[in-house]
């Protein structure tokens, strides 16, 4: 093998310029006349008109839930007159009970978090572990006797 024999193993690939005659000549590929054709010109992409048509979700007015709050969980409210129709006198009043007994459902998964509200009246005894009750609801439930632990 000669020094002039030696050719790379792998050899660069030129790059094909087109429109300077020989192949590809003339129109170059872009086919004929109108907007494809010429240099630089691209359609505008029919998902930009329908984006940009689309109200801004921003500020203090409506979309606010959408985007301030969005990470804030709200808790499931629950009326005493609920409680008062599905419970028995002594017995427990938390998430885990409020679902097995139909007031509630899991969010994601995982019982809610839970606020005993004072609307409609309360008749006997309860206890309330592990929900946040409204001072409406306080007053009623400890007039009967219950007790928020």
């Amino acid at each position: 093998m000669q020094l002039h024999e030696v050719v790379p193993f792998y050899a660069p690939t030129k790059v094909q310029r087109v429109g300077r005659g020989g192949k590809r000549g003339k129109n170059s590929g872009h086919g004929n006349k109108g907007q494809l054709s010429r240099a630089g010109a691209r359609p505008r992409p029919e998902m930009r008109d329908v984006i940009k048509r689309l109200p801004k979700l921003r500020g203090h007015g409506v979309n606010r839930a959408r985007t301030v709050n969005n990470e804030r969980k709200l808790a499931e409210v629950v009326n005493l007159s609920a409680l008062n129709a599905v419970f028995k006198a002594g017995e427990v009043v938390d998430p885990k009970n409020l679902i097995a007994k139909g007031l509630l459902e899991l969010r994601v998964g995982k019982a809610p978090m839970v606020k005993i509200l004072g609307t409609g009246e309360l008749t006997h005894k309860l206890t309330f572990k592990k929900v946040t009750v409204s001072a409406s609801a306080k007053a009623k439930i400890e007039a009967v006797g219950g007790e928020i632990l």
